[in-house]
């Protein structure tokens, strides 16, 4: 089924993973809405080049914030959130929670229950990592403790907003994508040694567009589920 003309807001949408699913969402007629935090000169440049598509200052762990970004898409079907930090160090804690778990989760809860009120059965798609997945290699607490706490309050959320008037709400676990914050990493070779037993290149952020373009299909079938787009690496092949 078509997402043309659907309204779909995309929460720090303006880098390498959401502007790619913007390119993707545009292209198919979207009615697109996408915030960025400090960038202000790359969400403008993606907006010059995706002409008609709005762009909005918005720090998810604001709620006036929050509040205005979905006031935006009076009849917001999709919702896709990419906020996020990388957080390594442990100092980030609480910068960590806040940008990584609680503004993406409250963001989506919120979105959820405009939904239902217009009686919209939409669909809200939040991000996760592969770190938070038992056994995956180099996670650390800071980064991949807080995304493992969004993924199972995503699926928490999505068995609240199922059934009648249903909003399905899943997780996207990217792997090592080179774009972003794992483009530098990828450059340096500093992940060489899990590459071996999995896909055999890495992955890129058109991988992590499809999935996005899947879960916002209006028929899908899926609801509360964490899908890695990982090439193979939660299994722990090459660890």
């Amino acid at each position: 089924m078509s997402i043309k003309d659907q309204e779909i807001v995309i929460a720090g949408g303006s880098g390498g993973l959401g502007a790619e699913a913007a390119r993707m969402l545009k292209a198919e007629g979207a009615t697109l809405v996408l915030s960025y935090y400090q960038n202000k000169e790359r969400a403008e440049k993606l907006a010059e080049e995706l002409s008609g598509i709005t762009i909005i200052q918005a720090d998810v762990r604001e709620l006036s914030d929050r509040s205005r970004l979905l006031a935006s898409a009076p009849k917001l079907y999709g919702l896709v959130v990419m906020a996020g930090i990388p957080a390594r160090n442990p100092s980030f804690w609480d910068d960590s929670l806040n940008v990584n778990y609680s503004g993406p989760f409250k963001l989506a809860q919120e979105a959820a229950s405009i939904m239902r009120k217009n009686g919209m059965r939409g669909s809200i798609v939040l991000m996760g990592t592969v770190q938070a997945v038992p056994g995956s290699p180099r996670a650390n607490p800071t980064y991949a403790g807080a995304k493992a706490a969004l993924i199972h309050a995503g699926r928490i959320l999505a068995k609240e907003f199922r059934g009648r008037n249903e909003v399905r709400i899943n997780v996207i676990s990217p792997g090592i994508i080179n774009a972003e914050m794992g483009q530098a990493s990828v450059n340096n070779h500093d992940y060489d040694p899990y590459l071996p037993g999995c896909i055999e290149r890495w992955g890129r952020a058109i991988d992590v567009a499809r999935a996005i373009r899947f879960f916002l299909e209006p028929d899908n079938y899926i609801t509360g589920q964490n899908l890695l787009v990982d090439g193979g690496l939660g299994l722990g092949l090459g660890v």
